[in-house]
């Protein structure tokens, strides 16, 4: 293993890697090496999480005219380091365009920068943007960033980079090579990798130095995130060190990372269902023993966070995730690989006093695949002046588009020239098979269509229901 792993190491030094990132990973990849039973988290060793107090709750209780002061020490950390490769993309995933806006294309990264600007003038606070960003997102991003109109920040550096670490062949446990695309013999750490990387970048000092005590950290597709001086003050008032905003879990959630309360420590735990043990997967997936989810939004104290890795020297002991696939993530044939990976939220676990508060789904918003995009970009929102994305009731249909045509932007792009059918009275959504889609195609009910084993066109303003494209005829 030794062996091995020196072969890893020696690539990151001739790549300029930091003693710090060669550390975290081999505390990654030492882990995965002697993987056994103690990474389960067992349903009889924990306390499901109950009664987290909801934003309704919060909003009753805070002075909103005070709130103003805590937002004011607030600053906003994106995790922007995707490149969307689930969609088929190679570029990051935020610089995808979400939809219009008075005729201006927005794009995900537009609209952060719009809700940071709004915060800043209509409440007249500092509010300052960082962005993650990996070694494939920094160039395009930044280039963004620079170059968008009245978007001004000094003192607070306006991105940190996260490391990289090799792929590993998982046949050999060395480092993957891959000639023919050098660059994709290389991956980011996971989210979990920002604790490192704020260590090293000097983020923390930077934001002291400056006044801010409190940083929000959110990821880039989740355009629900918005900054909230309703959270910031109490998380104020709480005094708590850490806390994460969960969401209600449904039957669609119960596969994903949920928090518990271990019973020896009294700490909270992100658990995630790769963590949970054969036997307990029942209780696990329960949503009513385990009503709440992970929406990867957190809130943490500056000083506490800083103090927190001083004593861990930059590398937080975060639980390992496991992430097989190709070297080639687009040719299924490629190398096998295993990238080795940590999750932010399991920073909870080494805080005292942690907390969670319950938000609405408004607050989670996250696009990870064509189908996500597909109701993001449907007349079910309606993009505010405020950039804030509006729904009725963010309870949204349950959409199922043929992976083989559908999955790469290019060509999902391509079955939609016009316009995202309307979902307004739409319960679900199934496409089967190669169909494009005219102008002002309505979908109701639970709309279906099947795979006619050939291209085929839905004509402009045709409805689509359970029947699949309406007669033109009526039956009387």
């Amino acid at each position: 293993m030794e062996d091995a792993f020196e072969a890893s190491a020696q690539k990151m030094r001739e790549q300029g890697m930091s003693d710090v990132s060669i550390a975290q990973f081999k505390r990654l990849y030492t882990q995965w090496q002697h993987d056994d039973a103690s990474s389960w988290i067992r349903e009889d060793d924990v306390e499901p999480l109950q009664d987290v107090p909801s934003f309704h709750d919060v909003y009753k209780t805070i002075d909103h005219d005070q709130a103003v002061h805590a937002f004011a020490k607030t600053a906003f950390l994106k995790l922007n380091g995707g490149l969307g490769t689930s969609m088929g993309l190679d570029t990051a995933k935020s610089l995808l365009p979400v939809r219009r806006h008075k005729a201006r294309r927005m794009r995900f990264i537009d609209i952060i920068i719009g809700q940071v600007m709004t915060a800043r003038e209509r409440l007249n606070v500092p509010l300052p943007l960082t962005l993650m960003n990996s070694f494939r997102t920094s160039q395009d991003t930044m280039k963004v960033i620079k170059h968008t109109k009245n978007f001004r920040q000094d003192d607070i550096p306006l991105e940190i980079v996260q490391h990289q670490e090799p792929k590993i062949d998982l046949s050999t446990g060395k480092p993957v090579e891959f000639p023919s695309d050098p660059t994709l013999e290389w991956c980011p750490p996971g989210h979990g990798d920002l604790f490192s990387t704020i260590w090293e970048s000097g983020l923390l000092d930077a934001l002291q130095d400056n006044g801010f005590e409190y940083l929000f950290i959110s990821n880039s597709d989740n355009l629900g995130a918005r900054p909230s001086r309703t959270l910031a003050q109490y998380f104020e008032d709480t005094g708590a060190p850490f806390m994460v905003e969960v969401a209600n879990r449904t039957e669609a959630d119960r596969k994903g990372g949920h928090f518990v309360r271990d019973k020896k420590t009294g700490r909270l735990v992100l658990r995630e269902m790769t963590q949970v043990h054969e036997n307990d997967q029942d209780a696990a997936q329960d949503i009513s023993r385990h009503p709440y989810f992970n929406t990867n939004s957190i809130w943490v104290r500056v000083d506490a966070l800083k103090d927190m890795l001083a004593r861990y020297d930059g590398v937080l002991p975060l639980p390992v995730i496991q992430n097989y696939k190709t070297v080639d993530p687009t040719d299924p044939d490629s190398t096998k690989v295993i990238q080795l990976e940590t999750a932010m939220g399991a920073a909870i676990g080494h805080f005292d006093g942690a907390i969670c508060v319950q938000v609405d789904r408004m607050r989670f918003l996250p696009v990870k695949t064509t189908d996500d995009l597909f109701i993001m970009r449907s007349d079910r929102f309606h993009l505010t002046d405020s950039y804030e994305m509006e729904d009725g009731n963010y309870l949204f249909p349950d959409v199922r588009l043929d992976p083989r045509y559908y999955h790469n932007m290019e060509d999902f792009n391509e079955r939609f020239p016009y316009s995202i059918p309307s979902l307004a009275a739409a319960n679900s959504v199934t496409i089967r098979g190669d169909w494009t889609f005219g102008h002002n195609v309505v979908f109701y009910g639970d709309a279906v269509l099947e795979d006619e084993g050939k291209p085929s066109y839905v004509p402009n303003g045709e409805f689509v229901g359970p029947q699949g494209i309406e007669p033109d005829d009526w039956m009387w």
